[in-house]
């Protein structure tokens, strides 16, 4: 008489199998969540989108500090600019520090009227502040209202982050909303793949050899 095989599992096989199976779902549709959520930051971007025109105030330009791009240490530069009876604040790019805390970079801005393409932002995204008051050349932080205060200025309530190519020599490489989607798609297949394996070997190895 030839041996079969019989469907008897085990209760710890069919624990194991339930508990990896569980764990690769819930781990894949956490990678998947992970995805959508960047791909809506980045549709959300796209109605951020602003352009404007005016004159730059240089003569109140101010240097974030702790600002690293490619390991290197520098500043963010934000600039007021003219936009007829209102000013808007500026990030336009990235410069290095200098040798020394004194020497701080010199900017160049460009003169005359100039048109800024770029996203619009209530406040500063991703701000590292170490200390609450802001004053000075160098700052950790800006505030638009305690700026304002400070300058006389009538500053519209926003922040533009600068993405349109100017002659400045400043660095604009923002972080993308989007980076890392393919990312996650990619582990929440592979967790969802894990999950499918780990039921079928629960199902396998709950067949048993019989006379």
């Amino acid at each position: 008489m030839s041996a079969g095989y019989s469907f008897r599992p085990r209760l710890w096989t069919l624990a194991l199998a339930a508990a990896a199976c569980a764990a690769g779902i819930a781990l894949g549709q956490w990678q998947a969540g992970r995805a959508e959520e960047k791909r809506a930051a980045a549709a959300q971007l796209e109605k951020r989108r602003v352009a404007v025109s005016g004159t730059f105030r240089p003569e109140l330009t101010v240097l974030l500090d702790n600002k690293l791009r490619q390991q290197r240490a520098g500043y963010e530069v934000i600039t007021p600019l003219r936009t007829g009876a209102e000013h808007v604040l500026v990030n336009r790019g990235w410069i290095a520090a200098g040798a020394t805390r004194d020497a701080l970079p010199a900017v160049r801005t460009p003169a005359g009227v100039v048109r800024i393409e770029g996203v619009a932002f209530e406040r500063l995204p991703r701000l590292l502040v170490i200390e609450k008051s802001s004053s000075g050349k160098v700052r950790q932080s800006i505030d638009i209202g305690e700026f304002s205060a400070q300058t006389g200025l009538r500053l519209q309530p926003r922040f533009i982050e600068q993405h349109s190519a100017l002659d400045d020599g400043l660095l604009r490489e923002w972080p993308r909303p989007d980076a890392g989607v393919e990312k996650h798609a990619s582990y929440a297949l592979q967790w969802y793949s894990l999950a499918g394996l780990a039921a079928a070997l629960g199902i396998v190895f709950s067949f048993r050899r019989v006379a």
